[in-house]
């Protein structure tokens, strides 16, 4: 008998095709979990990025309230010996005048100091300086041997803060000849 050969679907010959097939799959799964892996890394990362962010706001919020809600403190602490020597000045009403008119005056340079402290500075042009629309406000323009749209006499002095006009100087401004 002799014994043909026919081929055979299970036979030597066609085990390479089998043997990359059956190894292609585990690596496209493998591939896969390492995708799946790296995603759920990613997602934590972001996760954990998202909720620094989100700390960094709320800390920083809570930060700019209590900035506020405290900013006028120095300012205050600043005014508290103004408000001790205008007191001391009610509590003595026969002074002499003389009295009243030093204690005036040294309250003023409490006050001037603690405005200086907190970076409020007078805005005072001297007469001939150039009118300036940012730090004055002309309330009147009048005849004057000076330049045109120069301070002839400051009627109000004027405050700024941080270089911030609060109140500009009332003046009166040389008109054109």
């Amino acid at each position: 008998m002799t014994t043909a050969q026919t081929p055979n679907p299970d036979s030597s010959s066609d085990q390479p095709e089998v043997a990359a097939a059956v190894n292609a799959e585990p690596t496209v799964e493998a591939k896969l979990a390492e995708v799946e892996a790296r995603l759920s890394e990613m997602s934590d990362a972001y996760l954990r990025a998202k909720a620094e962010v989100e700390n960094i706001r709320r800390r920083s919020e809570e930060e700019m309230s209590k900035a506020r809600k405290f900013a006028v403190e120095s300012f205050a602490e600043g005014l508290l010996p103004v408000m001790d020597s205008m007191e001391a000045a009610i509590a003595m009403p026969d002074a002499k005048v003389e009295t009243v008119l030093e204690g005036v005056h040294a309250t003023k340079r409490q006050l001037a100091s603690a405005l200086e402290r907190n970076k409020v500075l007078e805005i005072n042009p001297a007469a001939g300086t150039k009118f300036d629309p940012h730090q004055h406000q002309a309330i009147s323009m009048v005849p004057a041997e000076q330049d045109p749209n120069t301070v002839v006499a400051v009627l109000q002095k004027g405050y700024s803060i941080a270089e911030r006009v609060l109140r500009p100087a009332l003046v009166t401004v040389s008109a054109p000849r």
